[in-house]
């Protein structure tokens, strides 16, 4: 948890803990607990949204202001999945995930960041990740919070992307990106070369 404090958040306080006793069987004597989303949100300063798409929107209003003010990173790639085709990237009306998290919690800064990373990968001990992390935010300081964290893991490079508008496209990259690791079985990622 690259020598983070986490608390893992749900909806439900067991299914909570359950998650984050997961990761310290990973990550024996991290500092990593579970709470209900409420809690877990007021206390953190940068907050992740991990979910699916379509539980965001509901995650961000059962929170409430408990996102006031913090850093909030999504890493959500809207897709759906269609039998003979593969992945497939989900219009967003707002433009993106990011866009869509921002209105909803207006008094934070929504960061979009780690959606062409793959989780799975990023949980393996002893597996380096040789890739960029595409970072798009309309907040200098909440983007600068994301960089360090991802500076924090060896290997991952941090690319500004400019502002949130930009996510679209990094969103839409995730199902691309699915659709090849399934095509050569592999955990491709995204390298920006001339900078």
């Amino acid at each position: 948890m690259a020598g983070e404090t986490v608390v893992i958040g749900s909806r439900d306080a067991v299914r909570a803990q359950e998650a984050a006793d997961e990761l310290l069987a990973l990550a024996p004597g991290a500092a990593i607990s579970g709470a209900v989303n409420p809690e877990a949100a007021a206390e953190s300063d940068v907050v992740f949204l991990t979910m699916p798409y379509n539980g965001m929107s509901p995650t961000i209003a059962g929170v409430g202001d408990a996102l006031d003010g913090k850093v909030v990173v999504t890493v959500i790639a809207p897709m759906r999945f269609e039998r003979g085709v593969g992945a497939i990237a989900e219009e967003v009306e707002t433009g993106s995930a990011a866009q869509e998290a921002q209105a909803a919690a207006p008094a934070s800064k929504v960061v979009a960041a780690f959606q062409n990373v793959s989780a799975e990968e990023l949980l393996k001990p002893g597996v380096t990740l040789d890739e960029d992390v595409v970072i798009c935010g309309d907040d200098a300081d909440a983007k600068q919070a994301v960089v360090g964290l991802t500076r924090k893991i060896p290997n991952l490079r941090p690319v500004d992307a400019g502002a949130l508008y930009n996510a679209k496209y990094v969103e839409q990259i995730t199902p691309l990106l699915v659709n090849i690791n399934r095509r050569y079985r592999a955990h491709s990622g995204v390298r920006i070369t001339g900078v």
